[in-house]
């Protein structure tokens, strides 16, 4: 049986058709309806009913979202397609589809696909993480996600950053309403900011990265700094979770290096052996992931 999922992005929706051995059947994706939450429901319905035109028949499907179902009410929340929010998304979705569906957070299904059949294949325990416009991560353990009891776990990004330096408090203000979270830090935006603030110079995180490479001093001060800065807060989750793989941070191929390099220096133990790799399936995870719920 096929195993259909659906990535909901605030740009686009896109859907896989998984079969044996993880082999793709089809993929598709179509533009995210604005700020329409029926639209958004049909839009999906389309997809698969197009998709098991192709394939065979699914009974289930599985979909990521940039949001969670409130363990409190049953409505999504912190979704960026801000439609959603305060919705029975899950109800009104098998309603519509007649199908069982089953939810959840988009850094959840990337940790999942990785753990499944990625980068952590055959690990027990996998600490997935997202870091782009914002930070966030995923928790899998012996192949399950873990969701958390208030459905926001792996949620490191708005933690304070640990061991600051006096020069690095008491850090930028977070949309979430704090201040100094991990996310303005971490995040490519952050990056960028924080580079303006020290140096006053405009330049994006892959400019910056891009200058770094090609001999740059400032640039690679402020990685280095960000490499140090990624380090510590994965040692913080380290010494929680003790995780036999953590990865997904970015596109920046030094990281893999250098990061656990560093992070030996705050990690509560006299070795590290968790390893930092980069996905396997890059921004396909997600949507793999998604697959998997149907397992």
């Amino acid at each position: 049986m096929m195993k259909l999922g659906i990535d909901l992005g605030g740009t686009k929706i896109e859907i896989i058709a998984l079969g044996e051995q993880g082999k793709v059947h089809l993929r598709q994706r179509i533009a995210t309806p604005q700020n329409d939450y029926a639209a958004i429901i049909r839009a999906i319905g389309t997809l698969i009913a197009a998709a098991e035109a192709k394939t065979d028949t699914c009974t289930m499907v599985g979909i990521g979202t940039p949001g969670a179902i409130s363990p409190a009410t049953g409505l999504m929340k912190n979704a960026n397609s801000t439609c959603l929010n305060g919705k029975p998304f899950l109800q009104d979705l098998e309603h519509y589809l007649g199908k069982t569906v089953r939810i959840e957070n988009d850094a959840n299904c990337f940790a999942l696909s990785e753990a499944m059949e990625g980068a952590g294949k055959g690990a027990d325990s996998v600490f997935g993480v997202i870091v782009g416009t914002g930070v966030g991560a995923g928790i899998v353990i012996h192949q399950q996600v873990v969701r958390g009891v208030n459905a926001i776990g792996g949620e490191w990004g708005h933690n304070p950053l640990p061991w600051p330096q006096p020069e690095e408090l008491p850090g930028m203000p977070c949309y979430c309403g704090k201040q100094g979270c991990i996310e303005t830090w971490l995040s490519g935006t952050g990056l960028a900011a924080r580079f303006w603030q020290k140096y006053r110079r405009k330049l994006s995180a892959p400019q910056i990265v891009a200058a770094a490479e090609a001999g740059d001093v400032v640039c690679e001060q402020a990685l280095q700094h960000y490499e140090d800065l990624m380090a510590r807060s994965l040692a913080h989750v380290i010494n929680l979770l003790d995780p036999a793989l953590g990865g997904g941070l970015s596109n920046v191929s030094r990281l893999y290096q250098h990061v656990p390099e560093r992070w030996g220096r705050y990690v509560f133990s006299d070795q590290v052996a968790t390893r930092l790799l980069a996905p396997v399936f890059g921004d396909s995870s997600g949507v793999r992931g998604a697959a998997w719920l149907c397992e």
